[in-house]
Parts: structure tokens; sequence; C-alpha cells
């Protein structure tokens, strides 16, 4: 069980410090996507949203890398693979198969780090 969060924390920091580093740095050829999803995309890139977005990538997936706080860079992340996600399901299907890996490693590094989130599924938490 160990060697498999390792193997998906260590896969998931690599996705999105990759690709978080890649919307800085450039050196991933992005090709121009057509119709809606191109549109949507150009509208983050040019309200800077997406390199808010790109560093929120780079720092969880460092954080994942390196092994420390964990669960803060999963919570980080869990918006961004939501989106991510959304975006390939009604956009751009192309890319579909890469969210859904995100999306699986996402879930059992969650469940791997259940105690983390406890206070989260509480009904009636404690002060």
């Amino acid at each position: 069980m160990k060697v498999a969060v390792l193997a998906a924390r260590i896969l998931l920091g690599l996705i999105f410090l990759v690709f978080g580093l890649n919307a800085f740095l450039h050196f991933m050829p992005m090709q121009p996507l057509p119709g809606d999803a191109g549109r949507f995309a150009g509208i983050l890139f040019t309200s800077r949203y997406l390199f808010v977005v790109a560093l929120i990538q780079v720092v969880s997936g460092a954080l994942l890398l390196v092994g420390r706080f964990v669960p803060l860079g999963l919570t980080l992340l869990g918006p961004v693979i939501v989106n991510i996600f959304l975006f390939h399901l009604l956009l751009a299907p192309a890319g579909l198969p890469l969210a859904l890996v995100c999306v699986v490693l996402e879930a059992f590094l969650i469940w791997a780090y259940r105690r983390a989130f406890e206070g989260l599924f509480a009904a009636r938490p404690t002060l």
C-alpha cells in the first residue's frame, strides 16, 4: 500500500509540476484548440487567470513530490482537477484520458490520507 501511495503521489506531483511549469517556461508546444475550447482557453490566458492556476499547480505538485503537507497539496489541486476534468469532458474530449487519470490519482490519495480529511466529513464538527 505504501508503494502505491508513493507512486500515485509522485506521478500526480510530476504531472502538475511539469504542466504548471509549462505555462511559464513554454517547453512543450501548445496546439490551438478549436471552437469553444479555444475561446475559453484564450480568455483564461489573456486574463492571466491561467498563470494563477499554473502557480497553484506548481506549488501543489512540489508539495506532493517532496512529501510534505500532502493534504494541503491535494486540497489545492482538488478544484483544479475538477475544472480540468469538466473542461475536457465538455469542451475538449481528446484530453479526457489524462484528466481521468488525475481524478483517479487524486481520489486514491485523498482516500489514502483520509485521516487528514476527517473533519471535512463531520456532520457536526466541534470547535
